[in-house]
């Protein structure tokens, strides 16, 4: 074992299938990674390299590198953090700031390794703050505190549920920063290394370690995870300067809640000689110019080397990545360039070992599994507890919604709450003999439903253009326009996943849903220009997943709904209204 190991128990083997993802590309086909390509020795070499406990890049790697590598390689971003450059940068007007070039990066792109996001086009002067919050994991507490801070902002303040378990808080103003960091560190929350080319939040099962189902808890790795990317909290400069971001999941349920198919690494449960451990899928991603489902990396790790396994990558794609053109520096392009075997051999050189296991047969996702709904009242693995999964409208949250969440969390649960990739939560460890008292409570049943309608429990939504200074179009109320609309066309039985994201950088994950919808601008009737959107269709998850495809492109926003309703209609078996009506009479 190293340094990083540690044991856990070993789950109850299920019976054994296999899983081989396939990869796709957004708009144009394309193969996997060659499993073996002629590299030569000099483009193993690492393009970066330790000084003064900080990781650079050497000046012979520099030519044709992107922007922000210039700006990493100017001022370490690390540095605002770890050497308190944060309280100084935070008592500097905005006037003062925007005169020099080396503060106004500080507040556009190395706030990010500190989870802050300046909104210079529309909130100037404002800062969206995203947290880490490995598995989604949060507590009654640490939701108080987070309101208390977006309560100040007036309606400058509010908070999302995101696709990766994590809040984003909004409105955060930069005097106010080495505060907001302080209070969370005494309540057991960072937001450090959560932005820019940095490991993004660990996501694992929402319903680990309560589920009668579950293959293994995923809490104990997915907490380590973090521990290990942000070094407890203090930060970790040798995994944070990656070539670009990188997403991680550990996958505990059969349900593929996690989406382990749309993540860089992604751990998957198997036995191995009656060793307890996980199989490996990589280099799975989505950007405005490609989209790549994870592959198999024909390895296996026990459950003692998730940290050693996760930090051997990493070293490697910071090592060997692309830093030039940024659609291009993802590590799928990395195992591109070396193949598959090349870029395996590259993670076992640097593991403790110096090698890695082949992959085993003995996967524990069962491939046959219907996905199960969370939202509702379900039964704990606990005797005589439940727990109960809430809607949360594309994910937006106001103040006194989450100190109410807390309450509910405290009164009814164990004072936590969980938070899922599909912008929704889930209430824990609730006594049977509370379930109809928290069922009447009126936030559950006037705002978040726990059976909300079934086009509404599949939406999903972006932050959009009311904040995000790179989308193109207004997402989150639209998408609940939308759907309400189409909800009085048609009448649908069946769960059908409705995606929207503001730009093609798919933060709202388009490719994944049954239809989605990705910003992009428009004409209208009279050739004038107009917010839009690119349809997919057939995007899936779980064991058969695969990406879904272009079905229409540059349909006005406000020609939407019709299109929708005869999609679902045509494809999902939805039956128009009036017809309906005809029906009962």
């Amino acid at each position: 074992m190293s340094s990083f190991s540690v044991r856990f128990f070993t789950p109850q083997a299920l019976p054994s299938t296999s899983v081989r993802p396939k990869t796709w590309v957004l708009a144009a086909p394309t193969s996997a990674p060659a499993a073996s390509v002629e590299v030569d020795a000099v483009r193993l070499e690492p393009r970066v390299e330790e000084r003064d406990g900080y990781f650079v890049l050497k000046e012979k790697f520099r030519e044709g590198i992107n922007p922000q590598e210039k700006v990493k390689i100017e001022k370490e971003p690390l540095k605002l953090f770890m050497e308190g450059g944060i309280d100084e940068l935070a008592k500097m007007s905005l006037e003062e700031i925007e005169k020099d070039k080396h503060s106004k990066d500080d507040i556009d792109v190395r706030l990010k390794w500190l989870g802050l996001f300046h909104r210079r086009k529309h909130q100037y002067g404002r800062f969206m703050m995203r947290l880490k919050l490995p598995n989604g994991v949060t507590t009654s507490a640490q939701t108080r505190y987070l309101a208390s801070v977006i309560r100040k902002y007036g309606k400058e303040g509010c908070a999302d549920v995101t696709t990766r378990q994590n809040w984003q808080i909004r409105g955060v103003v930069l005097p106010d920063v080495p505060e907001i960091l302080k209070g969370l560190e005494e309540v057991g929350l960072t937001s450090l290394q959560s932005g820019m080319d940095n490991v993004r939040n660990p996501v694992g099962n929402p319903l680990a370690g309560i589920d009668p189902k579950e293959i293994v808890d995923t809490r104990p790795y997915t907490n380590l995870l973090s521990q290990f990317i942000t070094a407890n909290s203090r930060g970790n400069p040798a995994v944070a300067n990656l070539p670009r971001k990188w997403n991680a999941c550990v996958v505990g349920s059969h349900d593929l809640y996690e989406h382990p198919h749309i993540n860089d690494l992604a751990y998957m449960p198997a036995m191995k000689d009656g060793r307890f451990g996980f199989n490996l899928l990589v280099g799975g991603f989505f950007s405005g110019k490609r989209c790549d489902e994870a592959i198999p990396l024909d390895a296996w790790i026990p459950a003692d080397d998730v940290i050693p396994l996760c930090k051997a990558m990493l070293e490697a794609f910071r090592d060997l990545g692309y830093r030039g053109n940024r659609q291009k520096t993802r590590m799928m392009w990395l195992i591109d360039e070396l193949g598959l075997e090349v870029f395996r051999s590259e993670v076992a050189k640097r593991m403790p070992q110096k090698e890695l296991e082949r992959a085993s047969t003995e996967d524990l996702v069962q491939k046959h599994w219907e996905r199960r709904d969370y939202l509702g009242v379900h039964p704990q693995k606990q005797e005589g507890f439940s727990y109960v999964g809430i809607h949360i409208p594309v994910g937006r949250v106001q103040a006194d919604d989450m100190d109410e969440l807390a309450r509910l969390a405290d009164t009814y649960g164990s004072g936590e709450l969980r938070l899922t990739v599909e912008q929704n939560i889930i209430i824990p460890n609730v006594e049977n003999s509370k379930i109809e008292a928290l069922l009447n409570e009126p936030l559950l049943k006037d705002q978040f439903l726990p059976e909300p309608s079934i086009l509404m429990k599949g939406l999903v939504a972006c932050t959009g253009n009311q904040f995000c200074g790179q989308a193109i179009i207004e997402t989150k109320a639209r998408a609940l326009k939308v759907t309400e609309e189409v909800e009085r066309i048609v009448s649908v039985t069946r769960p059908v996943r409705m995606h929207w994201t503001g730009c093609p950088n798919s933060c709202g994950q388009v490719q994944v849903a049954d239809i989605g919808f990705m910003g992009c601008m428009a004409r209208d009737e009279n050739g004038k220009p107009c917010e839009g959107a690119d349809i997919f269709l057939g995007g899936r998850i779980g064991s058969d997943s695969h990406l879904g495809q272009l079905y229409k492109k540059a349909v006005p926003c406000k020609d939407l709904v019709p299109i929708v309703a005869d999609i679902l209609v045509e494809q999902f078996g939805a039956v128009p209204r009036e017809r309906e009506e005809e029906g009962e009479n």
